[in-house]
């Protein structure tokens, strides 16, 4: 990484890029989702590889390894979260092991053809193709 002085402030630059094999991968998506509905997906690596968690003292601890489900719609490129809960493991560094999640398609989501990524640490998976009815 790269850091420019200015001042009495740094700058970060990133100047690298994550490894495909540290990307979450989809192998079980629903093809259509509806809007207020909730849906099983399964894949690899939906948890990342470490926490990578920040903390400030004992007050605030976040850890990065809540998978992310993300909806962009086709025709506004809009982008929208689910929500992710009951997953089959919080284990980081699962490697190949199938692992699962569920979320919840928000009512607010724009019907359409659309694409769906899983996040972990801030790595997207490569992206599937769904309809949101």
């Amino acid at each position: 990484f790269r850091s420019n002085e200015i001042g009495n402030v740094e700058v970060y630059t990133e100047t690298g890029t994550y490894q495909s094999a540290w990307q979450p991968t989809i192998s079980s998506f629903p093809s259509s989702v509806t809007r207020g509905s909730t849906y099983k997906i399964s894949g690899t690596q939906f948890n990342g590889l470490s926490q990578a968690g920040g903390g400030m003292g004992d007050e605030y601890q976040s850890s990065t390894n809540y998978p992310l489900v993300q909806i962009t719609n086709g025709s506004t490129g809009h982008v929208f979260y689910a929500r992710t809960h009951d997953h089959s493991t919080m284990g980081v560094a699962t490697g190949s092991k199938t692992v699962s999640t569920n979320f919840d398609v928000s009512s607010g989501t724009e019907t359409g053809a659309s694409t769906l990524v899983v996040i972990a640490n801030g790595i997207p998976s490569a992206p599937v193709s769904i309809t949101v009815n």
